[in-house]
C-alpha cells in the first residue's frame, strides 16, 4: 500500500546503538514492537516469522517497530542471555510510545517471545496486549512471568522441534487472560504455514 513507509533508524540503547526498522501507516490505530528470535542462532529483525508479524500488523493499520538486539546487525554490544535484551526492548518501547502516542502491543517470536513478556512485566502501565509465537519457555525463566502482565495470545505449532509444544501448553493453556492457538503439523519456523499465521495474527488484531 502506497500509504505505508519504512525507514531504518538508530537510537541509543542501554548497551549502545540499537538498529530499528520502523513501518509507518496512515491513520494508525496502534503501534507494535516486535522482538526477534535468538541472536546466537542467527535471529534478526528480518527473520521471516518476524516479517510476517510486521506485515499482519501493518495491514491492520498498526505502525510497527522491529529492532535488532545488542550485538546483531548494526546494534552494538554483546548478547546478554535475555536480561540485557529485555533492557533493549524497553528502550525501543519507550521510543515507540513517545514517537507514536498510540496503544501498544508487544510481539515476540521464540527467544523474542520471552523478551516481550519479560519487558511487559516491567512496564507500568502494561501494554495493551502481548502476541507471542512459539515463546521460549524452557531455556529462559518464563515461568517467573506468570501471571502475564497483560492479556496475551500465544501461537504454537504442534510439531515444533525447537520449543517443546507440551511445555508451552502446560505452562500457558488455561492461564487467565491467555489464549493459546494451536497449529497442527507446524514446526518452529512455520514452514509452509506463514500465510495461515498471518491470517491468524490479523484476526487477533482485528478483534483487539
Amino acid at each position: 500500500m502506497s500509504s505505508n513507509s519504512e525507514e531504518r533508524l538508530t537510537i541509543e540503547g542501554p548497551a549502545g546503538s540499537l538498529e530499528m526498522l520502523v513501518t509507518r501507516v496512515e491513520n494508525p490505530t496502534a503501534v507494535t514492537v516486535i522482538c526477534h528470535p535468538n541472536p546466537v542462532q542467527g535471529g534478526t529483525m528480518t527473520n521471516k516469522v518476524v516479517h510476517t508479524l510486521m506485515r499482519a500488523a501493518r495491514d491492520q493499520h498498526f505502525c510497527v517497530v522491529r529492532f535488532n538486539f545488542r550485538g546483531v546487525g548494526k546494534s552494538t554490544g554483546e548478547h546478554a542471555n535475555g536480561e540485557g535484551e529485555v533492557d533493549d526492548c524497553l528502550a525501543v518501547i519507550d521510543w515507540a510510545l513517545k514517537e507514536f502516542e498510540l496503544p501498544l502491543w508487544v510481539m515476540g517470536f521464540s527467544f523474542g517471545g520471552y523478551v516481550a513478556a519479560a519487558a511487559a512485566a516491567r512496564m507500568d502501565p502494561a501494554p495493551t496486549r502481548l502476541l507471542l509465537v512459539a515463546p521460549s519457555v524452557e531455556r529462559l525463566p518464563f515461568a517467573d512471568l506468570i501471571p502475564l502482565a497483560c492479556p496475551a495470545v500465544v501461537m504454537m505449532g504442534e510439531d515444533d522441534d525447537v520449543v517443546a509444544p507440551s511445555a508451552v501448553f502446560e505452562l500457558l493453556d488455561g492461564q487467565p487472560g491467555v489464549e493459546v492457538r494451536r497449529f497442527a503439523e507446524t514446526g518452529h519456523f512455520f514452514h509452509g504455514r506463514l500465510v495461515e499465521l498471518k491470517e491468524s495474527v490479523e484476526n487477533v488484531l482485528t478483534l483487539g
